[in-house]
């Protein structure tokens, strides 16, 4: 029985070890998969002797954990964010995996002189990114890059796993076959099956976990056991006949991650610790199961494989998906140079072994070492890469603290917290906030105050507020600008200027809303306006109607509304504009009257 108490105590003294050590790996900005994978080295056969060498046990603790940190990745990717990315996005974790493989191929021939079909199969275990990787270090060392980037690389790296995965057994599978001839036929149709099962299971799947989660009533702690055991279902049973399950759980994260579910934020708290377990008990299996002492008869050509990966082959394969699209330089750039490889790499390197391919330690091996590579030259180049690349956004800009919060009745609420920048215009001018963004809380020197005893905003003064998630990004320009947003800024202001003594009915009848009963016929567009606000508009002050808002653009003497903008909600935006295009000439010519045109 002493095995027993022995095994819990290294491997709760290695976790422990671990998290501890990260501190460290956060201060410096160092890889923390590096980290993982040091003390897993250090605990191993070649270090302080702990013997771990059974592959199917090491592949199956890395494909639970690699499937938990899929449903965390996909369950904290947002509608918005696919649709600013989706397509780039999915070309990159499909055909820029396969050019890789490909490319990586090539290089493998030459270098390590090997059957064409062990050399693709080298290619397609190291062409996926890590995205643990990638976001960690943008973490670590405060680097806040530009939405449209940062969108592309979270989609991209949460879901190509997946595509590596299948052609790193397709090609598994041709080797013990034997297979030389119809090689596009048996890539098609494995393609199809694995990826169509995976989607269509992952959106089913993901659609049951809300609605069973919806309707059941449990203890608060248990829903988000629930759906982590629901999602492995989901992941298991789409593996068991023939899909993708690495896509059908992050297709899942996604859909589910989109609804509105019961207890969703105690859910997200408890995955984020789920998937830190996760990824610090891959990295260490994975460390504990390489033998470093082998390393030495392949070094000089994996390192040499490593850094054409880097240099050629991921920048290569990224440029030929991107160009299509249109992107600037400095996108494809980033996108081509942030390609970190990571666990998934080392946990496919163990896979030849565990389906007995001959020969499959020079797999692992390789993996090792262009994974140390890509995270050492990578790794420590991502905060130059953006600066160099101007794609890093203004210190101060965006929320300290985002907290998504449930409330009774389910409304969509988020917790924000903000510092008062030294040159704010709320400083400098003691501009008066607009409704939607007037604080809940201020901390002032370590104070906690009421806004209405607080005065006016200080620098350096913490903004606490309850805010609806679609006002977050009005909520940055704001708080996070040294400038106050000129009527310009459409975003904030509005894509349309309404005149404010146009009638409100006619503006509800040009968008298809319905009119309260009680209003008044002749009530103008500015009337209305200040009517819901109470008296003393503001300017930037919201008022949703239906599927926009009516923004303050310009008060006369602080009690009469003359200019307003018209905001569309982005979800509407599309639908609205079809909507004007399709109308009759009458209703055309009153539009011409509303938005003064």
């Amino acid at each position: 029985m002493d095995w027993m108490f022995t095994t819990i105590l290294v491997g709760a003294g290695l976790i422990a070890l671990s998290i501890l050590t990260s501190a460290f790996a956060f201060r410096f900005g160092t890889p923390l998969l590096l980290v993982f994978l040091s003390i897993g080295l250090i605990a191993g056969e070649d270090g302080l002797g702990l013997v771990f060498n059974d592959a199917e046990i090491a592949y199956f603790l890395g494909s639970l954990a690699l499937a938990v940190i899929l449903f965390d990745s996909g369950f904290g990717t947002r509608v918005q964010t696919l649709r600013r990315a989706a397509a780039p996005a999915f070309v990159l974790a499909t055909v820029g995996v396969f050019l890789t493989t490909m490319f990586v191929g090539v290089a493998a021939r030459l270098l390590f002189d090997l059957p064409w079909l062990y050399a693709l199969l080298m290619g397609a275990i190291i062409s996926s990114t890590d995205a643990a990787a990638v976001f960690f270090l943008l973490r670590a060392g405060g680097v806040k890059i530009y939405k449209r980037v940062r969108s592309m690389l979270e989609v991209e790296s949460g879901s190509n796993d997946p595509m590596a995965i299948f052609l790193t057994v397709l090609f598994i599978e041709m080797i013990l076959a034997d297979t030389r001839g119809n090689v596009m036929s048996s890539f098609l149709t494995g393609f199809g099956t694995q990826m169509g099962l995976g989607i269509l299971a992952g959106v089913g799947g993901g659609y049951l976990i809300v609605e069973i989660v919806n309707r059941v009533r449990l203890e608060e702690a248990l829903y988000p056991i629930l759906v982590m055991s629901c999602a492995l279902c989901v992941f298991g049973l789409t593996a068991y006949f023939g899909g993708s399950g690495f896509l059908a759980i992050y297709v899942a994260g996604i859909v589910a991650g989109n609804r509105s579910m019961k207890g969703s934020s105690a859910l997200r708290r408890y995955q984020q610790g789920m998937t830190w377990l996760a990824q610090i008990v891959m990295f260490l299996v994975l460390g504990l199961f390489v033998t470093p002492s082998e390393f030495g008869a392949v070094m000089v050509p994996a390192l040499l494989l490593g850094l054409f990966l880097i240099i050629f082959g991921r920048p290569l394969a990224v440029v030929l998906c991107l160009l299509p699209f249109g992107y600037d330089r400095q996108t494809i750039t980033f996108n081509a140079w942030v390609g970190l490889r990571g666990a998934v790499s080392i946990l496919l390197g163990i896979l030849p072994s565990v389906m007995g391919v001959e020969g499959s330690d020079i797999f692992l091996n390789v993996a090792f070492i262009m994974v140390v590579t890509s995270l050492l030259v990578q790794g420590w180049t991502i905060k130059p890469a953006a600066k160099w690349l101007d794609l890093i956004v203004p210190s101060g800009s965006g929320p300290l603290e985002r907290i998504e919060l449930e409330l009774p009745g389910n409304p969509k609420h988020e917790l924000l917290i903000y510092k008062v920048l030294e040159e704010s215009p709320l400083v400098v001018g003691a501009a008066n906030l607009p409704r939607w963004a007037r604080p809940s809380l201020i901390v002032r020197q370590g104070r906690s105050m009421q806004p209405q005893h607080a005065g006016p905003l200080r620098a350096g003064d913490l903004v606490y507020l309850f805010s609806a998630p679609e006002y977050t990004a009005l909520l940055d320009r704001l708080f996070s600008q040294i400038k106050v947003p000129d009527h310009n800024d459409k975003e904030y202001f509005g894509e349309f200027r309404v005149n404010a003594d146009a009638k409100v009915i006619d503006l509800l009848n040009t968008y298809d809303l319905q009119a309260p009963k009680e209003l008044e016929p002749e009530l103008t567009v500015g009337e209305f306006m200040l009517a819901e606000l109470g008296g003393q508009p503001v300017v930037g002050d919201r008022i949703p109607v239906g599927t926009f808002d009516l923004v303050v653009r310009q008060v006369h003497q602080g009690t009469r509304i003359t200019e307003v903008g018209l905001a569309l909600h982005r979800e509407s935006r599309k639908s609205a504009y079809v909507r004007k295009s399709q109308r009759p000439r009458g209703l055309r010519m009153q539009l011409m009257h509303l938005f003064n045109k």
